[in-house]
């Protein structure tokens, strides 16, 4: 829009112009023109407004909505989705006729460094979500009890930041009011949660006279309006996707079903998994293995770093013989021990590869380590890389790959990883590829279990948007122990999973109160990648280096047989749970806000987390001799002592180191299985169920062969368990046709 002395210049030139055109005398073009002026100049300036775009409004599915602002950009987590949308799913739900938002208080700009859009907000809203954040929780909080805030979504290899960088940023949020939003963009993307004061708001900051503090000067305005406004880079357009609830849960579940709905993992992902020594090679690592079979500690899966490779960091996916001379045998006793192997690798490819040549014009024009970054975002690049991975190690029927370093290091003076500049054959740029390299190097090495029909369950360092159907789950090199528990609640909001692993500890109690919240997670690792000797029977990682163990290392080694058991007895609770995400994307571990948004104290409760739909987990820290437990509204009993507690209120838990306070709904039937170490292929759990409180809901089981496919074409029962006092009842259906999964042995009462 041109105004005063520019609008002037320009119309007398346009004027010179139509006369010449036109042969008119210039001075009846400018009248003319004059007359227009008004109009035009409106026009111009309504050009210039947020609004300028056309949106575009479509129903995407049953409770969704898709906005449409300008011209959105090709490579997003829409065109790289995992799966298809579960339209069956969203179909199944109940729908909500009407759009959360309000169309008319939405606006969207273009301008050179990229767009911006502005989403309406409540007072008193809360926002949750934005991926996996360690140190955030309601997002509209900041510090000092200041409502908004700038949330950054970047990866990092350093997620405990109250920026918002995280090991997986995704541009999906929920709101305490029942509805999300995603806004479909890799690109680094700022979202200011309520901390936006639009000048077409009227006036904002309140009172006046003299501040005396930085934080009266640099406090936030008092605002009439809450607005998100979301700050995209170098995009020209975005599209928008609105879920309804109209709970917040609900609105979690449509995410997780627009997605494709969440990751089903095998039987033996939800067991133990333990990472050897990285300087072990195969007599060492085969040695180690039998020893926690001999002293009976439960392990499904192990773990084997770098060393495997003749070189790594970067990587050759080729053997290293001086330290697996037999790759095969190795692979073989391991299995025959009871273990699923899962091997370490990152995607950055090594000159001495056989695959480097053929993959260099598929990679970006940047090294790492001095190897290639594949481009995954390519048919061929993915082709090439997975080649070597088919020969070192899916021939060889591994069963989980450990997906390291496709974070990213923003932060860093040295960053070892490829710059915002490189390119890719794809098209994608440095910072598409940054959040978007996770997701992809996922989907690469899903595929050849995907072909075979076989589930997975592996680990990876960065992840982003729609990635529930990926059976992954996010870890990190980070330690601290409340942002671990935290991580875990905030997973939950954004169809993400995550491991808190345990390593080293500063002392046994440190130890057992790690493991506890590893024990209740979406993958229980023991990672002792960096030490040879296992941690329970020396904690201090100088000492277990020096092979200088614990006097009391056996009583240890006793108490964590006895943590670990508790993940075994839950497996079957917890493997109907993530069925239940796979098929309603209901998040199997979550915060409490999801199941009680109308509570103000759950609304900011970030260190304590629903385990499935009937266990509630506060977890405890080293040093403290009690805590404080909330439990909601309601009837509660505690699992260890079944004694009842009336909800809706705070209580003091000083439960010793050996246990985790546990809280059961009342009303529910909990199956507990007879702990086994380790499941085979005809395992068959020994389950006790408890009815607890009164008038129990029923429980559905889910029975299959847990390692394929075929349950999603139908090869699969579900186990209604019922209880009516001291009435009991089972009822059996479906088609899966192969050795019993569940054995009912008794029922007892909370």
């Amino acid at each position: 829009m041109k105004t005063g002395m520019h609008a002037r210049t320009a119309l007398a030139e346009l004027a010179e112009a139509l006369a010449q055109m036109l042969l008119l005398n210039r001075a009846s073009i400018i009248a003319l023109l004059s007359v227009l002026a008004p109009l035009t100049a409106a026009l111009a300036a309504r050009g210039a407004e947020p609004h300028s775009p056309t949106l575009q409004v479509a129903v995407a599915a049953p409770g969704v909505w898709r906005l449409r602002f300008g011209k959105p950009e090709k490579f997003t987590p829409t065109h790289f989705r995992s799966a298809p949308m579960d339209t069956a799913g969203l179909a199944a739900m109940t729908s909500s006729q009407s759009m959360p938002l309000d169309l008319a208080k939405i606006s969207f700009r273009v301008s050179d460094r990229g767009c911006s859009l502005l989403l309406p907000m409540q007072a008193g809203e809360s926002i949750y979500g934005f991926g996996l954040h360690t140190v955030l929780f309601d997002l509209t909080q900041s510090k000092g009890g200041q409502t908004g805030r700038r949330v950054f979504l970047k990866p990092t290899d350093k997620p405990e930041n109250d920026l918002g960088e995280s090991h997986a940023p995704v541009p999906f949020y929920v709101s305490s009011l029942g509805y999300g939003v995603f806004v479909d963009t890799a690109r680094f993307a700022s979202f200011y949660t309520g901390d936006v004061d639009p000048v077409s708001e009227g006036a904002g900051r309140s009172g006046g006279g003299m501040k005396t503090s930085s934080a009266g000067l640099y406090g936030p305005p008092v605002r009439r309006v809450k607005t998100m406004l979301v700050d995209v880079p170098v995009a020209k357009g975005l599209e928008v996707y609105v879920f309804a609830g109209p709970t917040m849960l609900e609105a979690v579940e449509r995410y997780n079903l627009f997605a494709g709905g969440g990751a089903l993992p095998p039987l033996w992902g939800l067991g133990v998994q333990y990472r050897g020594y990285t300087r072990y090679g195969e007599a060492e690592t085969l040695a180690l293995a039998a020893s926690l079979r001999a002293e009976r500690i439960p392990c499904d899966v192990w773990g084997v770093e770098p060393g495997w490779q003749s070189h790594a960091y970067s990587c050759s996916f080729v053997w290293d013989k001086k330290r697996f001379p037999d790759p095969d045998g190795f692979v073989r006793k391991m299995q025959a021990m009871g273990y699923k192997m899962n091997f370490w690798e990152h995607a950055f490819t090594h000159p001495s590869s056989p695959i480097y040549d053929r993959l260099k014009p598929w990679s970006g024009d940047v090294r790492v380590w001095g190897g290639l970054v594949p481009d995954f975002a390519t048919a061929e690049g993915r082709k090439i890389f997975l080649q070597q991975n088919v020969t070192a190690l899916f021939d060889r029927n591994i069963e989980s790959v450990k997906l390291d370093e496709c974070d990213y290091q923003p932060g860093s003076a040295t960053p070892w990883s490829f710059p915002l500049a490189t390119a890719f054959p794809s098209g994608l740029d440095g910072e598409l590829m940054h959040s978007l390299f996770g997701v992809l190097y996922q989907q690469t090495l899903w595929r050849p279990f995907q072909e075979k029909g076989l589930r997975t369950w592996g680990m990876v360092r960065n992840s982003q948007a729609l990635a529930g159907p990926l059976p992954y789950v996010l870890y990190s090199d980070s330690y601290d122990a409340r942002c671990y528990v935290r991580g875990l609640l905030n997973a939950g909001f954004s169809g993400l999973l995550w491991d808190p692993e345990v390593r080293t500890a500063a002392s046994v109690e440190e130890f057992y109160r790690r493991l506890q919240v590893a024990v209740l997670s979406h993958d229980a690792v023991i990672d002792s990648w960096f030490i040879p000797n296992p941690p329970w029977e020396q904690v201090d990682r100088g000492k277990n280096e020096r092979n200088e163990f614990m006097p009391d290392r056996q009583a240890v080694s006793d108490i964590v047989r006895k943590l670990l058991q508790l993940r075994m007895r839950f497996i079957p609770y917890l493997y109907s749970a993530f069925h239940e995400y796979q098929a309603t994307g209901k998040p199997p571990i979550r915060a409490l806000v999801l199941d009680w948004p109308e509570d103000p104290k759950a609304r900011q409760m970030d260190d304590e987390f629903m385990f499935g739909d009937s266990v509630l987990a506060a977890p405890m820290f080293a040093g403290e001799p009690q805590r404080q437990v909330y439990l909601p509204a309601g009837e509660w009993y505690d699992f260890w002592t079944h004694a009842p507690i009336r909800g809706g209120r705070t209580l003091e838990a000083t439960n010793g180191i050996e246990q985790i306070p546990l809280f059961v709904r009342g009303g529910t039937l909990l199956p507990l299985a007879q702990p086994v170490e380790f499941i085979q292929p005809g395992t068959c759990f020994d389950i006790t169920v408890s009815s607890v409180g009164s008038r129990a809901t029923d429980f559905t089981l889910y029975e299959d062969d847990g390692v394929t496919t075929a349950f999603a074409k139908g090869a699969q029962n579900q186990i209604v368990l019922h209880a009516d006092g001291d009435q009991h009842s089972i009822r059996r259906r479906g088609h899966y046709r192969g050795p019993a999964r569940y054995r009912i042995t008794g029922w007892t009462r909370f």
